[in-house]
């Protein structure tokens, strides 16, 4: 598997299959949108932590933005690979188990070859 890491420059049409778009982080964004309109339990677990944490005498308002950024600088290392762990589909955790399987084993199997050598089909 021979992946050509491209950056990506907004370019239309189709990619190449065996192009993977690298991410490039927009420094000039400012604002950041979070539609929780379909994540029903994890919104109810802000409005709670919101509840709590405004249930005070004095001081302003806890806003979302306050609890993002507190949280924010909490992220550890171990998190960041959690959470990148969450976002990859099935198929590309096989892949990424076929490319390990190839460099430990010193070989160039197929998804195909690995498939029904990982599976004892015959």
């Amino acid at each position: 598997m021979n992946n050509i890491k491209i950056v990506s420059s907004n370019k239309r049409g189709r990619k190449a299959k065996n192009q993977i778009s690298e991410y490039m982080v927009n420094k000039e964004q400012c604002k950041f949108f979070v539609d929780l309109s379909c994540e029903k339990v994890e919104l109810d677990l802000i409005f709670g932590i919101l509840e709590r944490a405004n249930k005070k005498d004095f001081g302003r308002e806890i806003t979302f933005k306050d609890l993002a950024l507190f949280s924010v600088t909490k992220l550890t290392d171990k998190d960041i690979e959690k959470i990148q762990e969450a976002t990859l589909s099935d198929m590309e955790k096989v892949e990424r188990s076929l490319i390990e399987f190839n460099k430990k084993n010193n070989s160039s199997l197929s998804l195909g070859e690995f498939l029904v050598k990982r599976l004892s089909i015959n």
